[in-house]
């Protein structure tokens, strides 16, 4: 079955696409972000990291294995001075990131045409990303939203913090205010 096969189309035949993703993906390569389109953004991703892969591969591979990674990434890619930066010089930032290589950034409409524009960028080795948040297991997950003490609990904590500072408080006699005085004096 041919289901889910369209993908990026992009409104191209399939030699143009082929060639509009190898420019995007050297220029990408050379300068590390590009601004473009948003599609153009998001069909580049699934394209140029599995060259970005192949290139890490071939940064501990052997000689002979390495020569082949290179020529696969020239073979998707076509230009070899890009090729040739991703493979001895950017390589060896991506041996410690399992995946992910890329960012994309939307940056609102085009004035001209009002297309949907995005700055794709690589990563930096460095870039840890957002920290992952726990995850709670599926049996905490229902007691925590059907037990409504945790409502009450804030009040309770509350009520102590007042005790303290009352018990505080005795040590000095309460002022009067200007409303209590009159009703001293009479």
């Amino acid at each position: 079955m041919r289901h889910l096969k369209h993908r990026f189309m992009l409104g191209r035949k399939k030699e143009h696409r082929a060639a509009l993703m190898s420019n995007l993906g050297a220029a990408l390569l050379r300068h590390g972000r590009i601004q473009t389109t948003l599609a153009k953004a998001k069909a580049l991703r699934p394209f140029i990291e599995p060259v970005i892969t192949l290139a890490k591969k071939a940064h501990g591979a052997s000689p002979e294995r390495a020569l082949h990674y290179r020529r696969l990434a020239i073979a998707r890619i076509r230009d070899k001075d890009a090729v040739a930066l991703l493979f001895n010089e950017r390589a060896a930032d991506f041996t410690g990131r399992t995946g992910g290589y890329t960012r994309i950034y939307k940056l609102g409409n085009r004035v001209g045409d009002a297309a949907e524009m995005a700055v794709i960028q690589l990563i930096p080795a460095e870039d840890q990303g957002y920290a992952k948040q726990p995850r709670r297991s599926r049996a905490a997950q229902p007691a925590e939203q059907a037990v409504p003490a945790e409502e009450a609990a804030p009040a309770e904590e509350a009520a102590p913090a007042e005790e303290a500072v009352v018990a505080a408080e005795p040590s000095e006699p309460p002022a009067a205010t200007e409303a209590e005085e009159p009703e001293k004096k009479e």
